[in-house]
């Protein structure tokens, strides 16, 4: 029932919109983000990550918030949304759970789906071994990721804010994304808790 009341409320948030009041910027193509343009800008985001870096994220779930650490004061905190099953750590495929413990961010990736994401280095060689150990597939490309392209304008960031709607992954928006793009680089630590 419960997703018959989501898709009613997408339904009725989209039906008043078309693709010209959405004001989508030229990286979305039908439903999906272009990447044209995304190498340059993970290059670009390389070198500006020297001047302004985040060097720990910490992500507390029952807050649903993402803090952003420098030299170990909060820089800044985001809001973001979870795995559709929020409670508890991940323990195999499918469980739509984020995981929870201390990680690195192992790649920037560029999404036609989510826009831009940050890969999170799950599963750990204990994750593999715990699911192992009870016969189950552990998971994996969990991400920190931005808004799907329907959102891209970010006009309904108040709505997917308030809602766990990822397979596992963490959920910020794409102005939060992009924050998060030029000042995080490759090896930073995450604690999700």
């Amino acid at each position: 029932m419960r997703h018959v009341y989501v898709f009613i409320v997408l339904v009725f948030f989209l039906a008043g919109c078309s693709d010209e009041s959405l004001d989508l910027p030229s990286e979305v193509e039908g439903d999906r983000y272009a990447l044209k343009g995304c190498e340059e800008e993970l290059l670009e985001a390389e070198d500006f990550v020297q001047q302004e870096s985040i060097d720990r994220i910490v992500v507390v779930k029952k807050e649903r918030k993402m803090y952003l650490y420098k030299d170990d004061k909060v820089q800044s905190i985001l809001p973001i949304s979870l795995g559709k099953n929020p409670l508890g750590a991940k323990e195999k495929k499918g469980d739509n759970k984020t995981p929870e413990g201390e990680f690195w961010i192992s790649r920037k990736l560029c999404s036609p789906k989510y826009y831009r994401s940050l890969c999170i280095s799950y599963p750990r060689p204990e994750d593999r071994a715990k699911a192992t150990k009870k016969g189950l597939h552990p998971g994996g490309d969990v991400t920190i990721h931005a808004q799907p392209a329907w959102n891209a304008s970010g006009k309904g960031d108040n709505y997917t804010l308030t809602q766990n709607w990822t397979h596992g992954c963490v959920a910020v928006t794409n102005a939060d994304m992009k924050k998060l793009w030029y000042a995080v680089r490759e090896g930073v630590p995450i604690v999700i808790q």
